[in-house]
């Protein structure tokens, strides 16, 4: 991990989680392997390079070896859905000493670069009663970070294929973080 994005925040113990669990049907197969894992090293080193403490990876319809500093989050009902993995990683995230929030990517964003990661992070500081979410051109996008004060209700509400965007969109409290100027931002659901 980048040193100097961890001490902007010194007090803060934000957890990335890349969610990797999915099968990808629209894709043709898992994106935690797209690309021979180009991805996955992307995602991970974005979180980590952006100043999260620690970076964790939820596996599910294929289990593959992460790239350091990466952890893996096993999730065994992955086949319900993005709830599960959003689940799985939010539970993983809440044993991290210290924790928080958690900073949510999916593992599909080519081209997502740590720069976004650092300019969400620096907006919240690591508060854990904020939310916020990298928006690309106004368009909603990923990461998402949520404060560990919000960590039980968004638990509360995963359910099926979605993931912590419901709860979100019925908050006037999100805060936009602008990153179009650093990335595309888009997640690739097909080849």
């Amino acid at each position: 991990m980048d040193a100097a994005a961890r001490l902007e925040h010194p007090d803060s113990a934000v957890v990335g989680v890349v969610l990797a669990a999915g099968a990808g049907r629209r894709y043709g197969g898992p994106k935690v392997a797209a690309e021979s894992g180009d991805w996955l090293r992307t995602a991970v080193g974005a979180l980590a390079d952006g100043g999260c403490r620690a970076v964790m990876v939820t596996l599910g319809a294929a289990v593959v070896e992460v790239p350091p500093p990466a952890t893996t989050v096993v999730v065994a009902d992955w086949a319900e859905g993005l709830s599960a993995s959003v689940r799985a990683g939010i539970t993983a995230a809440r044993r991290f000493p210290a924790m928080t929030g958690v900073l949510l990517l999916p593992v599909d964003i080519p081209d997502m670069v740590a720069s976004v990661v650092r300019r969400v992070l620096d907006r919240v500081g690591g508060d854990p009663n904020a939310l916020a979410r990298a928006v690309f051109d106004r368009r909603r996008g990923h990461p998402v970070y949520l404060g560990g004060a919000h960590l039980d209700a968004v638990q509360q509400s995963l359910v099926g294929d979605r993931g912590a965007g419901g709860w979100l969109a019925n908050r006037s409290d999100v805060i936009a973080v602008e990153c179009g100027d650093l990335a595309v931002g888009r997640d690739r659901d097909t080849r």
